[in-house]
């Protein structure tokens, strides 16, 4: 039962980045933190850790089929993403988890007020 649950979490996930763009990660860190109990970090890792695969050879590839990827400002990005990925998981492993959630939380909250109010 517990491997059908966490297919329906990918499931859901995959859908809501596949259709909006946006990483699973928001989707699925809350529903691994409120859902399974994880701590912030090991929902955000474990996030990270499932969505390299399918959004890299299934998601990009779909978009950029329909022209819809800008390769050369995505292979410049990708670089500072890169060097930022990894100082975000350098520093956020001092942050005790509790902060770390509320401060996931906040993220969410003027990210869904920006998208809703404002161009």
């Amino acid at each position: 039962m517990q491997i059908f649950i966490y297919l329906l979490v990918g499931l859901v996930g995959g859908v809501v980045s596949g259709a909006f763009g946006i990483g699973g990660g928001t989707i699925m860190v809350p529903l691994f933190v409120l859902g399974f109990g994880l701590s912030q970090h090991q929902a955000q890792g474990t996030a990270l850790a499932v969505m390299l695969p399918p959004v890299f050879l299934l998601a990009v590839m779909r978009y950029y089929t329909e022209g819809n990827v800008k390769v050369q400002m995505a292979v410049i990005v990708a670089l500072g993403f890169v060097f930022g990925a990894l100082l975000g998981a350098h520093f956020v492993q001092d942050i005790p988890s509790s902060q770390l959630k509320k401060m996931f939380g906040v993220f969410m909250i003027l990210i869904g007020i920006k998208m809703v109010f404002f161009k």
